[in-house]
């Protein structure tokens, strides 16, 4: 049984301020995922902040999927080990 994938492109301008996944096209033929908050959408250029605070430029001509996602959860603090 073979099953294929079928990628959807799903956000639009208006989505920016919303968390998306965005797979795109790199220039090897390879996909790469990037997550992250859409922070400007201009002359289809995406800006897209990652939760370590980084940025990504997305050439829109690039995405091969996208979908918005839910906010990220809350990081953990770090485990203290009290033990004696």
């Amino acid at each position: 049984m073979h099953l294929s994938g079928r990628y959807v492109h799903r956000i639009v301008p208006e989505d920016v301020g919303k968390r998306v996944s965005v797979r795109i096209r790199i220039p090897d033929g390879r996909f790469a995922d990037i997550v992250g908050v859409v922070e400007d959408w201009t002359d289809g250029v995406l800006l897209i902040r990652r939760r370590d605070d980084s940025t990504a430029e997305v050439i829109e001509s690039t995405i091969v999927a996208s979908r918005i996602v839910p906010p990220a959860p809350p990081r953990r603090r770090a485990r203290r080990d009290d033990r004696p």
